[in-house]
């Protein structure tokens, strides 16, 4: 190991498999439209990192490399063999999937959606209630029927959440 890299502990992979295997998933399902698969391939990267005791720069550079290593996954398995003979339907346009625009879109989004779940999971439990249901699409009438809270309730939780995630997701806003 050189200087200056990271080396996986047994303990702090697992914390990092269990931060970033259901985003990796997610992303996988985007190839694969299959989420048993998904798991099954995300898995299969886990493990051969852990095997092969790949060390990275930083966990930035780990993430990275494990959505690469993700998508690369993914696209050997819709283009082998075993693929191809189980499927009864036409296989996808694989040239789609290998660009690079795909790839990067689909891993900002999930990123960010991580981030914005894990922002709200910090709010007040009425608090992360009332913006779930807005993201959701629904009026502050029908936030407070589900809640049975009153639409002045509804407004307050939302004050006081929009507050708290544009601190804590301030680092996302492009200046």
């Amino acid at each position: 190991m050189r200087g200056g890299e990271t080396e996986f502990t047994l303990k702090n992979y697992k914390k990092f498999f269990e931060s970033l295997y259901p985003q990796l998933c997610v992303f996988g399902y985007k190839y694969l439209d299959d989420l048993d698969m998904s798991k099954d391939m995300v898995q299969e990267v886990f493990i051969k990192v852990w095997e092969d005791k790949i060390t990275f720069k930083s966990e930035n550079h780990a993430v990275g490399f494990f959505y690469k290593a993700v998508k690369n996954k993914c696209i050997n398995y819709l283009k082998s063999k075993s693929y191809k003979v189980t499927e009864r339907y036409e296989l996808k346009n694989l040239e789609a999937y290998e660009t690079e625009e795909f790839y990067v879109s689909d891993a900002v989004v999930i990123e960010t959606t991580a981030v914005i779940e894990n922002a709200i999971k910090k709010l007040p439990d009425k608090a992360a209630k009332v913006i779930r249901l807005s993201i959701e699409d629904y009026s502050n009438n029908e936030i407070a029927d589900e809640l049975s809270i009153s639409i002045n309730t509804v407004k307050d939780h939302k004050k006081v959440a929009y507050r708290k995630l544009r601190n804590l997701l301030g680092f996302l806003t492009v200046k």
